[in-house]
């Protein structure tokens, strides 16, 4: 076994006297641990920096996305989690697959277990590491934007008992944005994801559900960026989002629907 603390402390040397193939085999399996000092900042760290480095082949690459792609499937909940974070990383260096999307997809909105920091578990966070990935999905050109927008909202809008503490509602707001920075996007495609929104909140007459709260509290996010802008990446300047008075008009409808007092 290699210790990987030590590469972590060298700076993520690769070690020497193994194929890289084989170290990459134990990190993955280092993925589903339980131990976040494992999975975290030992195996997503490595595999992460590595793959920042060009490490890895393209080809080793796609087969490391083949091999995580079931995860979205696994019994614990830690190991579904970080396939997100590893795609990510993937997809952000060049290297996309169609097939990685359905999936993901699936698990994205069928995810239950929204925890985000867990005292055993250490970081969980389903809902902002799917976040990412569909931020970045969202950015790429073999995407449909329309798709993962639609993804997004309807994360938000599926039953929950869980309300985000853990910034999760700044994550998803963020993807959001950054994919409704794709140029080839209508007006329409900017707000008409929003009806499946329209349609299922409504001002609380008794009660103050979790999906209501974290949909609202996610699309006064986007509100902010698409005012603001928002910083894609390195970039030193922020990138506007198109059609964002249109959006931001869509936008104040709804929370006008659910809080009358607001704009």
């Amino acid at each position: 076994m290699t210790d990987w603390v030590q590469v972590r402390e060298a700076g993520y040397a690769v070690p020497e006297g193994r194929p890289v193939r084989e170290l990459v085999a134990e990190l993955v399996g280092m993925l589903r641990s339980p131990d976040p000092a494992v999975r975290d900042r030992q195996a997503y760290s490595t595999l992460a920096n590595w793959i920042d480095r060009g490490v890895l082949s393209e080809q080793e690459l796609r087969e490391l996305g083949d091999e995580l792609v079931p995860r979205f499937g696994d019994a614990e909940v830690q190991a579904r989690t970080f396939v997100p974070l590893i795609l990510d990383v993937i997809v952000s260096s060049g290297v996309f697959e169609p097939g990685w999307v359905p999936p993901f997809e699936r698990w994205y909105v069928g995810e239950q277990d929204l925890r985000g920091y867990d005292e055993k578990l250490g970081w969980v966070h389903a809902v902002a590491h799917g976040a990412d990935l569909l931020g970045t999905l969202g950015q790429h050109p073999a995407v449909e934007p329309v798709q993962m927008l639609r993804l997004g909202i309807g994360r938000l809008l599926t039953p929950t008992s869980y309300v985000f503490r853990d910034m999760e509602d700044d994550r998803l707001g963020y993807a959001l944005a950054a994919t409704l920075t794709r140029a080839d996007l209508t007006g329409n495609d900017a707000t008409d994801w929003l009806e499946p929104a329209f349609r299922s909140l409504t001002a609380p007459a008794e009660s103050i559900t979790p999906m209501l709260t974290n949909t609202v509290r996610t699309l006064r996010v986007l509100y902010v960026f698409a005012d603001h802008g928002l910083r894609i990446g390195d970039a030193k300047n922020l990138t506007s989002v198109p059609h964002r008075e249109q959006l931001k008009a869509r936008l104040a409808d709804l929370f006008r629907t659910i809080t009358p007092y607001w704009l």
